[in-house]
């Protein structure tokens, strides 16, 4: 069983910053905290890979906030950073954590390939 919650969302002006956090819980012989990423999905529309992140420091980022977010872990403490800089209003939408035992690494930032994901937390930017 795998539990996972965000935090830090909230709204902010464009330009500014915010840092999201989730904590992961796995119980099992496997650790399912190993493999962990961000996700957001705004109003109709559909869920988009923000980055991951694997305990060995592999990493990935989507174009669309290369250069603004960073993602970060926390490995001892199972919690997995987001660092956006110079948000934008189109950053808007619900954030969500997602984490797995193993996920193909050319695709982790496809939504179909997590199999446990958090509650989300909200990220609204006014311009």
């Amino acid at each position: 069983q795998v539990q996972l919650v965000e935090s830090g969302g909230g709204s902010v002006q464009a330009g500014g910053s915010l840092r999201l956090s989730c904590s992961c819980a796995s119980s099992g012989f496997t650790d399912s905290c190993y493999y962990m990423a961000w996700f957001r999905q705004a109003p109709n529309k559909e869920r988009e890979g923000v980055a991951a992140y694997v305990d060995d420091g592999e990493q990935m980022v989507a174009d669309a906030v290369k250069g603004r977010f960073k993602i970060s872990k926390d490995i001892g403490q199972k919690t997995l950073h987001l660092h956006m800089n110079n948000i934008l209003p189109e950053d808007t939408a619900t954030y969500y954590c997602a984490a797995g035992t193993w996920v193909n690494r050319a695709r982790m930032l496809r939504a179909n390939q997590w199999d446990h994901w958090g509650q989300g937390t909200q990220v609204t930017v006014s311009s």
